[in-house]
């Protein structure tokens, strides 16, 4: 069996690697709100705090095998001798020579290279302060690990690039034209005068900075500010002429070139066992924060150690945030870093790390609500308003806004006039606002008000508005020129009527630009997903059952919505059509600025009524013979999945959405569940595929069937559905089948060997199982959702706690007493189950409950619900416990 690539050295889940720089594709996060980085064991990656502002050159996973610029600290110790503390040189053997190990916790990474021919060790350590300055930390520590004195100039080297990544190839000589270098005491600052983008220049106001002192806050004696004056005309950064020759600068034109953070330091003598530190901070700042304020807030050693221990201990509360006790003690580590990936995603959005090489950053609608998810578990309240924000993104054509904004309820009109439409974003938002509802009992929220997007798209992009521009705002306006605001309730009916009635041939949803997976994107005139109208007639029960949970008897929307109640033959495709195209055409530019009283009670039995013909029609066209779900038809109208003569064609979505909307009945699910271990199930790598190998490409489908098979969307382990089929199965009362999907991706992810990545839950493993795109993904949120209020089964319902756990005897194998840690209704909560009987879960019962050690009333149940209000009495700001025995 390989060495594992790293291994956990504390509850915390630091760990340590002795064998990561071999591993040449490895990168690490770095982040706080304002600056976000990447950084391997060689120091590669960037640094930026967006698409227009990169400190350093943009890298690709591929650019961190390839590229030569990374930070780098270089020695000079002699004619001929030279040496990089961060191992990128062209000197090869020195790299063979050295002993390398890194160290590594909650967003911060540090790594030592020591080498006994030259006689020195290097710890560089590295972070972004928690604190919110948009810099980062690099702090190098030499020591001399001789008997003898060793003399030595450091010199560090930090490439500065100071423009938006659309200047890595465009107008790469002509943004060099736009630099402005300032050779500052302690650096080099370039305040390019421009972003330059051919669509409208205009002012730059970022400032880019490489900064630098010793322990006893010395500058620099030298600096070169250029990359030209650094490398030589050779323009080698892993050989750069300054160090090999041992060359001062000289005095050569410095503005219009590509910037360079070299900073020479003064000789310095360090005696047997002697160390001496020297500071790097290096980012982009702003004339509200001076680089004057950055030196003095980071200038001295005390106020390094201070602000590192304050990165920690913030880093650390997040993750503590929700935690786990189970007797595995890698489980709970790598779930540490499970819980803090919807942060970094709020943070990072959907790029931004070096496996994420497509994009401008930002996260798309979907990513909106699924990254709610984690975030609604730990504090609710304070995401209430971002909800209500968020869905002035909705369009009155039950479509969304696709580009998004950094701050909340920020949505931008699409600058590309790109017409697409994917069919499940009206899904999400009703899945994430009914988790908020149950985790609060707030159900005032449903009335609470919002705006309706608005652009150029019209008819969920059917058509498109040549007269309108951004100036007319992008709000729904009524007839009179007033922006018009509907209730949230409103929204929801808006995304789920228009699907309902939104139909192809087979009279089910259109896929139109595609579903959840996005490589379905070739069937936009005949698709269909059977799959997301299972989900819709999930949500269109869901919302029948909010209804009558509401304290009201009439419900208040626009005039037009009324049209999606209007009587029609559901089996008549045509008569669904024209109903919707007329709703269309009502509300194509602006609404009349009507309202009407819906009677509640009627409008629940209507939406249930639509929800049950959905659920019937799937289950009477689409199970096949072979024991599972069709899910698609392509543009071809012909469906998907099914025997055909290159083998059989199984999706897992198109079993997972069935199940988890409980359109699935109890042997179809029993079946399915063998269908997927049989078609799905990887015997070697333990796994779950996407989708069995169709041995073809799908042009009347999407773009996914051109990949290769067992990569992204095409029959990967993709852990964003896999996860999901553990929620659905645990949903559905599946509990040990739930654990057994569960572990699988836990399984992948710490057999590091093979994953070779740290700890986290990445997007997907390929067919080497190999962890990709490691981080920001929406799998993480869904796995912190399905582990603690299914697998844990500690959850909200209308706004009481329930506790209803489904553990697997497996997760007591290594002890009979397991905890979980999560926030709720404002009090931190510690649930300690025991299973001294070893019971299964199909067979639980509560015998016994406590809570800070007060008995508490069971009767014999699978389930305990504490009232809120019994729940508020407890102490704020104290760990409250609650003890359940299972027999």
């Amino acid at each position: 069996m390989e060495k594992k690539l790293w291994r956990f050295i504390n509850s915390q889940g630091s760990f340590i690697s002795e064998g990561a720089d071999k591993i040449k594709t490895l990168y690490f996060p770095l982040a706080n709100e304002r600056l976000i980085s990447s950084i391997s064991p060689e120091l590669r990656g960037d640094t930026k705090s967006g698409h227009n502002a990169f400190l350093t050159p943009p890298v690709s996973r591929i650019d961190l095998v390839n590229s030569k610029a990374s930070r780098n600290f270089w020695l000079h110790l002699g004619k001929d001798k030279i040496w990089s503390a961060s191992g990128v040189s062209k000197d090869l053997k020195q790299i063979q020579e050295d002993d390398f190990s890194l160290n590594a916790g909650l967003l911060w990474h540090k790594v030592k290279r020591s080498n006994k021919r030259i006689g020195l060790s290097a710890e560089i350590l590295s972070f972004i302060p928690s604190s919110g300055e948009p810099l980062e930390v690099m702090q190098v520590t030499l020591t001399n690990i001789t008997p003898r004195k060793i003399e030595f100039t450091p010199i560090a080297a930090i490439p500065i690039y100071a423009r938006s990544a659309n200047n890595l190839r465009d107008h790469r000589h002509v943004t060099s034209l736009l630099q402005r270098i300032t050779k500052h005491k302690f650096g080099v600052i370039s305040q390019p005068t421009l972003v330059f983008d051919e669509k409208g220049h205009r002012r730059n106001e970022d400032i880019y900075f490489v900064l630098g002192w010793d322990q006893q806050k010395q500058p620099p004696r030298y600096l070169y500010p250029t990359q030209e004056m650094f490398c030589g005309e050779a323009g080698d950064l892993e050989a750069p002429i300054s160090v090999l020759k041992n060359e001062l600068p000289g005095k050569t034109q410095i503005q219009g070139r590509e910037p360079m953070g070299g900073l020479r330091f003064s000789r310095r003598v360090l005696q047997s066992g002697q160390s001496w530190t020297y500071t790097i901070v290096m980012g982009i700042t702003n004339a509200e924060l001076p680089i004057a304020s950055i030196i003095r807030r980071f200038q001295g050693p005390k106020q390094i150690k201070d602000s590192f221990n304050r990165t920690k201990s913030d880093w650390e509360k997040i993750a503590q945030e929700a935690s786990l006790s189970t007797g595995d003690s890698d489980f709970d580590n790598w779930f540490r870093w499970v819980s803090i990936q919807p942060k970094l995603r709020s943070i990072f959005g959907c790029s931004f790390l070096p496996d994420f090489d497509y994009g401008k950053g930002g996260r798309g609608w979907r990513d909106l609500w699924q990254d709610c998810l984690g975030l609604i578990l730990n504090n609710p309240r304070q995401i209430r308003q971002q909800i209500i924000n968020n869905f002035s993104g909705v369009r009155i054509d039950g479509s969304n806004a696709t580009i998004i904004g950094k701050k909340p309820g920020e949505f931008i009109s699409d600058r590309n006039n790109i017409s697409r439409v994917w069919m499940d974003h009206g899904v999400w938002p009703l899945l994430t606002l009914d988790l908020y509802l149950n985790e609060t009992g707030d159900f005032n929220i449903l009335l609470s008000k919002s705006a309706y997007f608005r652009n150029h798209q019209l008819c969920r992009c059917r058509e498109s508005d040549p007269n309108w521009n951004p100036a007319q705002g992008i709000k729904l306006k009524t007839a009179s020129g007033k922006v018009y605001y509907g209730t949230l309730l409103e929204h929801l009916l808006v995304e789920n009527l228009v699907q309902f009635f939104n139909v192809g041939s087979h009279n089910h949803t259109r896929l139109e630009g595609a579903d959840w997976n996005d490589g379905l994107d070739m069937a936009s005139e005949n698709g269909e997903s059977v799959a997301f109208s299972a989900m819709y007639a999930h949500n269109l029960r869901l919302l029948s059952a909010l209804l009558e949970k509401l304290k009201v008897k009439k419900i208040r929307v626009a005039k037009e919505i009324s049209i999606l109640l209007g009587k029609v033959d559901y089996n008549d495709l045509e008569s669904k059509q024209a109903l919707l195209n007329k709703y269309f055409r009502q509300t194509k530019y602006v609404l009349s600025g009507k309202i009407v009283d819906l009677d509640k009670d009627r409008l629940a039995r209507n939406l249930k009524s639509k929800s049950e013909w959905v659920g019937r029609h799937i289950r009477t066209k689409e199970w096949l013979k072979q024991g599972f779900f069709n899910g698609y038809y392509d543009n071809q109208k012909k469906r998907l999945e099914g025997y055909r003569r290159k083998g059989m064609r199984i999706c897992l979505a198109s079993q997972v959405f069935p199940i988890m909307s409980g359109v699935a009945q109890k042997s179809q699910i029993t079946r399915i569940w063998g269908s997927i271990q049989r078609y799905l199930f990887d015997q070697k790598l333990k796994g779950y595929h996407l989708n069995t190998d169709f041995k073809e490409e799908q042009l009347y489908l999407g773009r996914a069937f051109s990949f290769i098979y067992g990569d992204k969307e095409n029959g990967a382990f993709f852990n964003h559905m896999v996860v999901m089929l553990a929620y659905a199965l645990y949903k559905q009362g599946y509990a040990q089948e739930g654990w057994c999907v569960l572990n699988s991706i836990y399984k992948m992810a710490m057999d590091t060997s093979r994953s070779k990545i740290y700890p986290c839950l990445p997007e997907y493993f390929n067919l080497q199982g190999r962890g990709m795109y490691a981080y920001l993904t929406g799998s993480a949120s869904w796995f912190i959702l399905t582990v603690l209020t299914q697998a844990f089964g500690a959850r909200g319902q209308d706004g009481d706690l329930l506790v209803e756990p489904k553990l697997s005897i497996e997760q007591f194998k290594a002890s009979d007493r397991i905890s979980l840690s999560r926030i709720f209704a404002g009090r931190h909560l510690k649930i300690n189950f025991s299973n001294p009987f070893k019971a299964s879960p199909e067979k639980y019962r509560i015998i016994k409950a406590s809570l800070n050690a007060r008995p508490l009333k069971v009767s014999n149940s699978p389930y305990l619900i504490i009232r809120r209000h019994n729940f508020l009495r407890l102490p704020k700001g104290k760990l409250n416990t609650l003890d359940i025995v299972l027999s």
